[in-house]
């Protein structure tokens, strides 16, 4: 968020704050639950029009939940970090507070009507104030649809761009300063696509580490529900919330948790299928000792944004400095992995959608109804192939990070893309264009973690991100990496140019021209 001095409006002008920061301040005495959220109103009263962040917002609620926030601190009941803290939850998660449209004219939102997904009764037991739903693309495989009834998502850097999907709204809302952190899922880079476009920092925790009922499924061995927030350690508060402990008598996981183990236990490509509770790491700027695995091959391509090499290099060359031993490595199976994921997606998300298709073929979206389809050209033999060659790629990459502790690479070769260049003539989404440039399908048959952060700025002023992996299970270690940097760096501190916004509301001609990115 945007933080103010002011104790009764809730925040500091000027530079972003992170949430930890925010907590901080907050039992410091400095802010009030109840100003965040005033805040956090305000701010989606000043842009919402223009960048389409919220499908529905619960301002009342969250007022009653910021004064209910005060009053237990005031008690000296602390949740922890995420108590009185505004948060965005994406429209495929469910909420008790209002329906879950999956942002579909498909979708019954009757299902999970009146009831919270364990990902938003975690949050709120923490004591997190959750300030609405957030906009996203059709069943998370859609692209932006003016045509639709819903809330067209714009990316606040540049109001003509494209936030990124499918979590649009959770990664734009953050860097507009509405809420301090929001949920996101994740199939085929749904937290890190558009983490990485708006300049924030977002997590794809370990496959089954974060429980998924309750959220719209799109493809069943893929999906994963995580953090959208400003720095790595704030993800790592979020993620603290939402993963399942041990009972602290039994020392057995919960029974939430055993669900998602025999969830992930079924499928052979993943090789770690037992219990490891997540444990904040220590957080210090010391990499001494890490190893750090870079990946340039793929990555670089011709048509890539001019200033990604030398961005790279240069957060490399931070990491370095503060202690790491880097290694040139090579991802295996790159194009096949990244075809493995494709061809599960279509297939399981053909399993879920092919009575409707079928029925209410013109009320999809046409981008998602197309790759929706696609599920009908794989045959049985493909799928099963498929699930092999994440069996494969799976053991090699855990052999991989035998010698590495995590591996950086971009999470795309350019910034967020002019809403154009999204589909083909037919409306469909132009893989060999924008999407063949979004590096985040490789790790989404795998296992394991994964988090984007900015990591400086293309030529144009738009973010680029860094992607930081780690082993399965190892999130401690992948956020640990990310702290350092962002420690070192200012980047997940910088905020879009808010007057654009204002320009988008008036009817003016959203900014488009290469100034610099406002601090």
């Amino acid at each position: 968020m945007v933080m103010r001095t002011d104790k009764d409006t809730g925040t500091v002008r000027g530079r972003a704050t992170t949430l930890t920061a925010t907590a901080e301040a907050l039992r410091e005495g400095r802010v009030t639950s109840v100003g965040l959220v005033e805040a956090a109103i305000a701010e989606a009263e000043h842009a919402d029009a223009a960048l389409g962040v919220y499908l529905r917002r619960f301002d009342e609620e969250a007022r009653s939940a910021a004064r209910r926030a005060d009053e237990e601190l005031a008690r000296g009941l602390d949740r922890g970090p995420l108590h009185g803290i505004p948060f965005g939850v994406k429209d495929t998660v469910a909420v008790a507070d209002g329906p879950t449209t999956a942002q579909s004219l498909v979708h019954d939102d009757s299902r999970w009507a009146g009831r919270d997904a364990p990902v938003v009764a975690r949050l709120r037991a923490a004591g997190a104030v959750l300030t609405g739903k957030t906009t996203a693309m059709e069943f998370g495989i859609g692209l932006p649809q003016e045509d639709k009834p819903f809330p067209f998502p714009r990316n606040p850097w540049r109001t003509d761009r494209w936030a990124g999907g499918s979590s649009s709204g959770s990664a734009s809302g953050v860097a507009a300063g509405m809420f301090a952190a929001a949920l996101g899922g994740d199939t085929g880079g749904s937290i890190r696509m558009p983490a990485a476009f708006c300049g924030v920092t977002g997590l794809m925790p370990t496959f089954g580490r974060v429980p998924v009922s309750g959220c719209v499924p799109l493809g069943y061995s893929l999906d994963r529900v995580g953090p959208i927030a400003r720095s790595a350690r704030d993800c790592s508060a979020v993620l603290a919330a939402l993963a399942p402990v041990r009972d602290a008598r039994s020392g057995t996981p919960h029974a939430s948790y055993t669900s998602y183990a025999l969830r992930a236990s079924h499928l052979s490509h993943i090789s770690h299928t037992w219990y490891v509770p997540y444990t904040e790491p220590r957080f210090d700027a010391d990499l001494t000792g890490v190893r750090v695995g870079v990946v340039r091959e793929h990555h670089f391509p011709a048509d890539g944004d001019p200033a990604l090499p030398g961005v790279f290099d240069a957060a490399v060359g931070v990491l370095t400095g503060l202690g790491a031993r880097v290694v040139e490595v090579r991802l295996p199976y790159w194009r096949e992995l990244i075809t493995a994921t494709f061809v599960t997606v279509a297939a399981e998300g053909l399993a879920q959608h092919r009575t409707d298709l079928s029925r209410r073929w013109d009320d999809y979206c046409v981008a998602s109804r197309g790759l929706l389809a696609m599920g009908a050209l794989v045959t049985g033999a493909d799928y099963v192939q498929a699930q092999r060659v994440r069996t494969v790629a799976q053991h090699a990459v855990d052999a991989l990070f035998a010698d590495v502790d995590v591996i950086v690479c971009p999470t795309a070769s350019i910034g967020a893309p002019l809403f154009d260049a999204l589909a083909d003539d037919a409306g469909h989404q132009d893989h060999a264009g924008v999407f063949g440039k979004v590096h985040t399908p490789y790790w989404n048959p795998l296992a394991n973690p994964v988090l984007a952060l900015p990591m400086g700025f293309t030529e144009a002023g738009l973010p680029l991100s860094l992607h930081v992996a780690g082993p399965v299970a190892a999130e401690a270690t992948v956020l640990r990496t990310g702290d350092a940097f962002q420690r070192e760096t200012d980047w997940h501190l910088r905020t879009p140019d808010r007057t654009a916004y204002a320009r988008e509301r008036t009817g003016d001609p959203a900014r488009t021209t290469d100034e610099e990115p406002h601090e």
